[in-house]
């Protein structure tokens, strides 16, 4: 019997105790965004040190502060040391959560974990208690044969924007050092088929001012040589797409192919699109959500329609969020946005432009890390792997970047398409998850060469 299947074989009899474990993880209703669930997040990650602590780590439940001095949450901090002239790895998760939402819309309780077939259904299921025991997984089905030294960092406040993480890594950055790097807080393609997180979109948020005049005026009396500032702000706003639909504003970039086939259906029932609305852009559909830019109004400022009266509005705002190219530098596209915005502003009004948000884009390395990564996913789900994207942006990968420039950092996860993290019904495929625990300790051992 050979390496993978050795390992395949002892990874199925440990996989209940994963499963278990897990399930315990999404009974403790860990929402770092309610006050009332503080003592569940500390509770949390009390458990999630112990689990560590099982392993034979050396544990510490850490926390920075968040730049006014308010203590961030909870963070487990621990090692286990192997040998001076072994590679150390560094495994980040997260163990806080989202809120329930709409508890009805739930055929189960949120925090009673459930399996339905081949998936366990509880919040955090997927996001991120599987990426926790994917680590615990790991470590537990390689014993005493661990090859690298291990540095787990889980944190707990990933889900309402990881506030405390910069002073958290510069902190304790020393105990943080690593050669190698693995977020587990993504996921694969589709059930069946692993997947590598290899670009992220960056974010621009901004709020654009458009104003006319310095008082609103009667529209009967000054309407028509005056247009409204509502109006001229959906002109400017029409301006930032072609005919087809692609983004026009110049300097932000694109790659029109992606590696996988995103069909227009699924993506149709994905997104709840109704019949007769056409997709939008040209380019490879996986593409346009992760290697194009895409712009979005997510708010206005204009008068509702409880108040509206027969008045010429002199000024309003709308919020911008534009998703960056992966690999692009974030305040260049921000520079080219507001550009665009002051070179196409419509019949001379005055413009104003207040950026709220810079988030990093992220683009993989082609490195040994990768292709270690690639293998292993591809070995233990006995299917080729694929390079996948995100349209969001998760700003701390870009954080690792910077304080640790000489790691790989790998971006993967155990989350498909039917999980539903955020939102209701939340679940975890068990197969996926036992084939993740598997191939994430193929990848320690070819981090360590063997």
């Amino acid at each position: 019997m050979n390496n993978v299947e050795q390992l395949r074989a002892q990874n199925a009899q440990i996989f209940p105790s994963v499963v278990e474990d897990l399930k315990n993880i999404i009974q403790i209703p860990s929402v770092s965004a309610i006050p009332a669930h503080q003592q569940d997040v500390a509770r949390s990650a009390q458990f999630v040190a112990d689990l560590f602590a099982a392993e034979g780590f050396d544990v510490e439940i850490c926390h920075a502060n968040y730049e006014d001095g308010t203590p961030g949450r909870p963070a487990v901090l621990g090692h286990k040391h192997v040998s001076e002239d072994a590679p150390t790895v560094l495994l980040y998760a997260h163990h806080d959560v989202q809120p329930v939402g709409d508890e009805s819309r739930w055929q189960s309780a949120p925090f009673d974990p459930v399996v339905r077939g081949d998936r366990l259904f509880g919040r955090g299921s997927a996001d991120d208690g599987a990426g926790i025991m994917a680590h615990v997984g790991a470590v537990r089905l390689l014993g005493a044969d661990l090859p690298v030294n291990v540095t787990v960092f889980i944190e707990g406040e990933e889900e309402i924007g990881s506030g405390s993480f910069q002073n958290f890594l510069a902190k304790y950055q020393d105990r943080l050092q690593a050669d190698l790097i693995i977020v587990a807080d993504s996921g694969n393609w589709q059930v069946g088929t692993p997947a590598i997180t290899t670009s992220l979109r960056g974010v621009v948020q901004m709020d654009v001012t458009l104003k006319v005049a310095d008082h609103a005026s009667h529209s009967g009396g000054f309407g028509g040589p005056m247009i409204d500032a509502v109006s001229l702000a959906a002109m400017l706003i029409s301006t930032f797409w072609d005919e087809n639909g692609d983004v026009a504003i110049a300097g932000l970039g694109g790659n029109d192919k992606a590696e996988v086939d995103y069909t227009e259906q699924q993506f149709r029932q994905d997104a709840g699109l109704l019949p007769g609305v056409k997709l939008a852009g040209t380019g490879d559909l996986a593409a346009r959500l992760w290697t194009k830019p895409a712009v979005a109004v997510i708010g206005w400022d204009v008068r509702p329609l409880t108040e509206a009266s027969n008045t010429i509005a002199p000024e309003t705002t709308f919020r911008l969020s534009v998703r960056t190219v992966p690999g692009e530098d974030v305040a260049a596209a921000a520079a080219a946005i507001s550009r665009h915005i002051k070179e196409n502003v419509p019949f001379g009004a005055d413009v104003q432009v207040r950026i709220n948000e810079q988030g990093p884009s992220y683009l993989a390395n082609q490195s040994q890390a990768t292709q270690n990564l690639h293998d292993a996913l591809s070995k233990a789900w006995q299917t080729e792997a694929v390079n996948i994207g995100q349209g969001g942006s998760i700003p701390f990968i870009a954080d690792f970047a910077s304080f640790f420039p000489d790691a790989d950092v790998l971006v993967t996860g155990v989350e498909d398409p039917d999980s539903h993290a955020h939102s209701e019904d939340e679940s975890v495929s068990l197969s996926d998850l036992e084939n993740v625990v598997l191939a994430e300790a193929l990848l320690l051992q070819k981090t360590a060469g063997r």
